[in-house]
């Protein structure tokens, strides 16, 4: 099934993205740029990291933090964790991250 939606950024106040369990570190620096060019104009972005085990998204949440902290002129950045645990009846475990700017 293919479902096609647009939107503008301008159309939400809380932008929010998704890293899939098979994405590699490539989305991760994808990631990291677009939230630092996202919080230059919204006060925050929620970001759902995904993994076929539970220490994937842990592990995707630390290396983005990496990258998106290692901007020379990005602003600098306030992560919360919020929510975590595993899809009933799947082998999918999730964590959701909200970045701010300071």
């Amino acid at each position: 099934m293919r479902l096609e939606y647009g939107f503008q950024l301008s159309d939400c106040d809380v932008p929010r993205f998704a890293v899939e369990a098979v994405e590699g570190i490539g989305k991760l620096f994808t990631l990291g740029t677009l939230v630092l060019n996202v919080v230059a104009t919204k006060k925050s972005v929620e970001i759902v990291f995904h993994g076929l085990n539970p220490e994937d998204p842990e592990r995707k949440i630390g290396a983005f933090r990496e990258i998106a902290t290692s901007s020379p002129t990005g602003v600098e950045l306030h992560f919360v964790l919020g929510e975590s645990g595993r899809v009933p009846g799947s082998s999918s475990y999730f964590r959701w991250l909200t970045v701010s700017p300071v």
